[in-house]
């Protein structure tokens, strides 16, 4: 046997094919197609995406007020300060020569030490103040589990 005797031809080409295809639906750009509020059940995604850019833009003005913001943390009853911006841009840094003991210098370590730490407490309180995500509850329910929480 050839290989023509067993290769019965599978019809006309195309024959697979619908007779009819309707073209695309040509949507313009910005234009609505579909209910994704229903999808969703009843979630309202432009609500979402307002309150988004509205946190978008109170974090960007906490950053720029945290910029201009100077802190300055001290120690030793104000004998060693150091001023810096809310963004950690240090302005200046004062010792005072009550500060100095030749026979223990590490205690003027130890100053310098606290003062930098009272100033980075302070960042991350005025830090933690500007955040516009700190204390937010969103209430997700709508999603019906939809990112994955409860």
């Amino acid at each position: 046997m050839t290989d023509d005797e067993h290769h019965e031809p599978a019809g006309r080409p195309g024959d697979h094919l619908p007779e009819r295809v309707e073209p695309a639906e040509v949507v313009e750009p910005g234009e609505v197609v579909g209910d994704l509020g229903s999808v969703l059940g009843g979630f309202d995604i432009g609500s979402l995406l307002g309150a988004a850019q509205s946190m978008q833009a109170q974090f960007e003005a906490a950053q720029r007020e945290a910029a201009e913001t100077v802190l300055e943390g001290q120690s030793g009853g104000g004998v060693v300060r150091i001023a810096a911006t809310g963004q950690l841009h240090f302005q200046t840094v004062h010792i005072s020569p009550d500060a100095f003991d030749p026979e223990d210098p590490t205690m003027l370590e130890d100053l310098v030490l606290a003062a930098l730490h009272d100033l980075i407490a302070q960042v991350n309180q005025l830090s933690s103040q500007a955040d516009p995500m700190a204390g937010l509850d969103l209430d997700l329910g709508g999603l019906g589990g939809l990112f994955g929480g409860t």
